[in-house]
Parts: structure tokens; sequence; C-alpha cells
């Protein structure tokens, strides 16, 4: 079972309902099984953290960044992150507003391409 911090799971739930025009594209190309029938859920509770994207069968976490990202000491947030997420034995994806923005399906690619490495899911 993937633990969470019990607080986390309203303001998961509230980021879902105010999603960025950028996360609502991406979502929109990932959901529902699209990319080879792997599940995605979104704003979803790990540790600590709200996680933008999840994959449970692939272990795979996205996070889509905005400009606030690149700031020195949330460069250090995110390392400390992915470090603790890959700890878990998640892979970490990560893309910036800007990347999505231009070209989501190179963005999907990358994903697909990750997850076509995956075994197959089973029906």
């Amino acid at each position: 079972m993937l633990r969470y911090k019990p607080n986390l799971k309203k303001f998961a739930q509230k980021l879902r309902r105010t999603s960025t025009e950028t996360e609502v594209v991406f979502w929109s190309r990932i959901r529902r099984k699209q990319v080879l029938g792997f599940q995605f859920y979104r704003q979803k509770p790990v540790g600590p953290y709200i996680v933008d994207f999840y994959c449970p069968r692939a272990k795979l976490i996205i996070e889509i960044d905005g400009s606030q990202h690149f700031e020195e000491k949330n460069e250090q947030k995110d390392k400390e992150r992915d470090t603790y997420l890959q700890a878990l034995g998640f892979t970490v994806l990560r893309f910036n507003n800007t990347e999505v923005c231009q070209n989501v399906d190179s963005a999907v690619e990358m994903v697909f391409d990750f997850l076509d490495n995956i075994k197959t899911p089973s029906s």
C-alpha cells in the first residue's frame, strides 16, 4: 500500500480541481489507459509529497514544472523530492511547462518509450 500523510488528501483533491492548463493538456493524453494500457492518476499523495501524475504499475511519476522550479532553492527541493521518490523505487520524469505546451506529443512519446520498455500490462 502506498503511504502518504493524511492531511495531503484534501489538498490533492483541490489541486485536481484547479489544475494548470498544461496539466490539463497532458492529462488529456495519458488518462484512461491511452498509453499502452497503463493507468495514471493525477495529483496523487506519495509520502510527504503530492505528485502530478502517478502510474503504479510502472512505478512512474511524472512532474510538470512551472518556472518557479528553476529557482535555486526550488531546484534543491526537487532534487530532495526525487531522491525520496527514487528510494521508494519510482522513476521520476520531469517536463517543464514550455516543453509540454509547445510539443505535448514529444512529452507523451517519452512516456510511451519508458512504458514500452516495461512488461506489457495484463488486461
